[in-house]
């Protein structure tokens, strides 16, 4: 149940706001910012008001049902409306408690996902390309703009790894829920004697910090160069332009060489280590607040299998939520993601209701 003085507080400050924006006085400067929290607010008011009158609305209808003097058919609306007025009231309840669940401050991020060939030697690299491909597809089919940032690929079309950038409207609420391991169970073309393979390819998925969200000291850094080097360790380049970058408090290490200027490769190492260390920060503040309690979704624990796509079977299973999709195709398609997604969101969202509320 939600407290009624959280429901007041709501419609209160949605008030107060409506008469502070409709006034002459107000500062240009707060104006956007106000109109920005009326129009958050609009989202939830209607519940909101409906949620703390549903008391007196139901004593007045249970109070015309217990007269004596009701007509029959009055009497049967009012149930009816009885009925309905509560049915609202728990779907109201939700809406309002999901609105009050503290948000990620990074969903409205834009995103770096990671992409690397786990387990399976050649088929894994090549599952990690058609893991790729479907973020590619995903992207293109919901105007995301993604930019590869480092790519490193292996025999056959696979890839070793590859980090992108993925560039849109609350990129990381979307895809928060791709990082950890994704196994993959098919025939590979190599085999001849029909066995089912089993590989797998880790994702990571961390929002893109700005640099006002990761203030990083140069005294922090240790920025090394080396020549660029191919498949087989070959030199490609003349000249020292890849850059490793070395940030000594959390040890963290990224490595760029796919630009031919040194500057561009420590820009681009710059932009992925500021995401990495940003996530480490969040982690460590969700570790806090959570000892006693382990969220069931989006732990981002890359080490944690959360999906199995069989080919042979034509299903893909995502094992947080125990939900498989008997259309796989259609799902490395891109076609069916946001179902994946939603069923996520929902159960995330539950998760966090039993939790705070």
């Amino acid at each position: 149940m939600v407290p009624l003085s959280k429901v007041k507080e709501l419609i209160t400050k949605h008030s107060k706001l409506e008469k502070e924006l409709s006034s002459q006085e107000i500062d240009k400067k707060l104006f956007a910012e106000k109109s920005k929290e009326y129009s958050y607010l609009n989202d939830i008011i209607k519940e909101a008001n409906s949620y703390f009158n549903f008391k007196k609305n139901k004593d007045e209808l249970e109070k015309l049902i217990n007269d004596q003097d009701t007509d029959k058919e009055m009497r049967d609306l009012a149930v009816s409306e009885l009925n309905n007025l509560e049915k609202n009231n728990e779907d109201n309840e939700k809406k309002i408690k999901l609105f009050l669940l503290p948000k990620d401050e990074a969903d409205t991020k834009n995103a770096i996902i990671e992409i690397r060939a786990g387990t399976g030697g050649l088929e894994a690299s090549l599952f990690a390309s058609d893991l790729f491909k479907m973020y590619e597809k995903v992207s293109h089919k919901k105007k995301w703009l993604l930019e590869v940032i480092s790519i490193s690929k292996s025999d056959a079309g696979g890839l070793k790894e590859v980090i992108a950038s993925i560039k849109g409207k609350n990129i990381y609420s979307s895809l928060k829920y791709e990082s950890g391991v994704h196994r993959v169970q098919r025939v590979p073309d190599t085999e001849t004697q029909g066995r089912v393979h089993t590989s797998a390819a880790t994702v990571a998925v961390m929002p893109e910090a700005e640099e006002v969200d990761v203030k990083i000291e140069d005294k922090d850094l240790r920025i090394d160069v080396f020549r660029s080097s191919g498949p087989g360790g070959q030199s490609v380049n003349t000249t020292d332009s890849a850059v490793r970058i070395t940030h000594i408090p959390s040890g963290i290490v990224v490595s760029q060489q796919d630009e031919k200027s040194q500057i561009r490769n420590k820009e681009k190492g710059l932009k992925i280590l500021r995401s990495r260390i940003y996530e480490l920060e969040r982690q460590k503040r969700d570790e806090e607040r959570s000892k006693d309690r382990k969220s069931k979704i989006g732990s981002g624990d890359r080490s944690e299998r959360i999906r199995t796509y069989n080919f042979p079977q034509g299903r893909v299973t995502d094992h947080r939520i125990n939900l498989t999709l008997h259309k796989l195709t259609e799902f490395m398609e891109g076609e069916i993601f946001d179902q994946m997604i939603e069923n996520l969101v929902i159960q995330a969202q539950e998760n966090e209701l039993t939790n705070e509320i």
